[in-house]
């Protein structure tokens, strides 16, 4: 059974196989309706032509002459004509001047036969013995051009049908495009982080309101289950921040009353500790900052090779520091709109990622390019690299990969540069650089003149 992937091609499919159901049915119509006209016409000169015709012993031709001039005299059978011809084909008599030459039995004339005051008609042949042939026509057609015009009459009401039809085809494609685009928006703009966003309820009702209705009650019910989710974890992470801040400092007091080696050890990792779980849990709310999408208000344009040039200098001493080496390859300006913080940041995580999870001695290269309406992000180094199997869970929340379960970090780098993405509308790939690891990240090219949609 054929599919149809769109609204478009279901309404193409509808529309033809109206058209197609339309003018079968006018054409069946026309031919059942002549058909008819043509049986009824038959009829009528075979009863003509038998009253001429009259009995075998009456058939002289001046007696078949008498009859059709009196036939022709009549009201009810003046329209029609006649002619007489003898074994010679030589006229004996009627009111047809000429013909041609007609088989016995039914038949139909018509203009080509010259035949004044006929377009159309039929034509019934018969013997009447000693030779003769005597040939009855009446019209098909009650005025001339009748057929032209029931044809326009057929256009006029069957095309008048398929207009409407049409019409309201229109009418049912824009309103359901319509409505198919107000919830695609919606969902677009839940998946940029506005979860305020609803489908708009048309105040006349009817079906397409009961569903948007029903949609967004289950966007209520998603909001508030996020919510309640996002609430838990930015609570504790607020709640924990104070006693672990206040932590911190009785161990940095008890550091400085420390009287043993010993002691100042023990407790100057019971600080880094409390410094990476204070860093962990700030990571946790500035990942839930980007997630909710408030930061898109402040997009701005700018250009993203200037400000991956701009970090490459500043981290360099850095990644000269873990005895690595770092290059920069722009191929000219990437104009996109964004956060320059946020993607300043983003840039930073990455190249520290790269510092974090590779030997000394590594490549990292950063490159910037565009095709189309994109600006590509790629951050490679020729350290060991993620699996295939382990990408997915690198890019989530504290996704630790068993290789790197004893080193420093909390699992949130990633995510968080997947937040930053997300709130850019781009997307992030890790790839084989083999070796090593490739981030690819794919941001929509931006001009100054572009309205920010939120």
């Amino acid at each position: 059974m054929m599919r149809f992937r769109s609204l478009r091609a279901l309404t193409l499919a509808f529309v033809l196989a109206f058209l197609v159901a339309t003018i079968g049915t006018g054409f069946a119509i026309h031919t059942v309706t002549q058909q008819t006209i043509e049986r009824l016409v038959d009829r009528r000169i075979e009863a003509v032509s038998d009253e001429v015709a009259g009995t075998f012993g009456d058939r002289s031709p001046e007696e078949l002459v008498r009859r059709i001039n009196a036939a022709t005299q009549e009201r009810d059978t003046g329209d029609i004509g006649f002619l007489l011809l003898d074994t010679d084909s030589r006229r004996l008599g009627g009111n047809i001047a000429k013909l041609r030459r007609l088989p016995l039995g039914f038949s139909t004339v018509a203009v080509k036969d010259k035949i004044a005051g006929l377009s159309a008609g039929r034509a019934l042949v018969r013997d009447v013995g000693r030779g003769m042939t005597l040939t009855t026509i009446a019209e098909t057609e009650p005025f001339d051009d009748y057929n032209a015009a029931r044809v326009r009459i057929y256009l006029l009401g069957f095309g008048s049908i398929v207009l409407i039809v049409i019409a309201g085809m229109l009418v049912f494609v824009v309103t359901i495009r319509r409505r198919i685009g107000e919830m695609r928006r919606t969902v677009d703009a839940i998946i940029d982080g506005d979860m305020a966003r609803r489908v708009p309820i048309h105040p006349s009702g009817g079906e397409f309101a009961q569903q948007a209705m029903a949609f967004n009650r289950m966007l209520d019910r998603i909001s508030e289950l996020m919510a309640s989710i996002s609430n838990v974890s930015n609570d504790i992470a607020h709640d924990l921040r104070t006693p672990l801040a206040r932590l911190k400092s009785q161990l940095a007091l008890s550091l400085r009353r420390a009287e043993t080696d010993a002691q100042r050890d023990d407790l100057e990792a019971a600080i880094a500790m409390s410094d990476e779980l204070l860093e962990m849990f700030a990571a946790m709310l500035r990942i839930a900052e980007v997630e909710g999408g408030d930061r898109r208000a402040a997009f701005a344009a700018l250009d993203l090779a200037a400000l991956a040039d701009e970090v490459a200098t500043m981290m360099q001493p850095v990644v000269a520091d873990g005895d690595r080496t770092m290059t920069l390859d722009t191929a000219g300006p990437a104009e996109i709109l964004g956060d320059r913080h946020l993607l300043g940041q983003m840039l930073v995580n990455l190249i520290e990622n790269a510092l974090r999870h590779t030997p000394p001695g590594t490549r990292i290269e950063i490159g910037i390019a565009t095709t189309g309406r994109t600006a590509m992000l790629t951050v490679t180094d020729t350290g060991p690299g993620i699996p295939a199997d382990q990408r997915k869970l690198a890019l989530r929340r504290f996704g630790r990969l068993d290789a790197s379960r004893h080193d420093e970090g909390h699992g949130l780098g990633l995510p968080l540069i997947q937040a930053i993405v997300r709130l850019h509308r781009g997307t992030i790939a890790l790839e084989d650089a083999a070796p090593g690891l490739r981030v690819v990240i794919a941001l929509p090219k931006g001009r100054n003149d572009e309205t920010r949609t939120g």
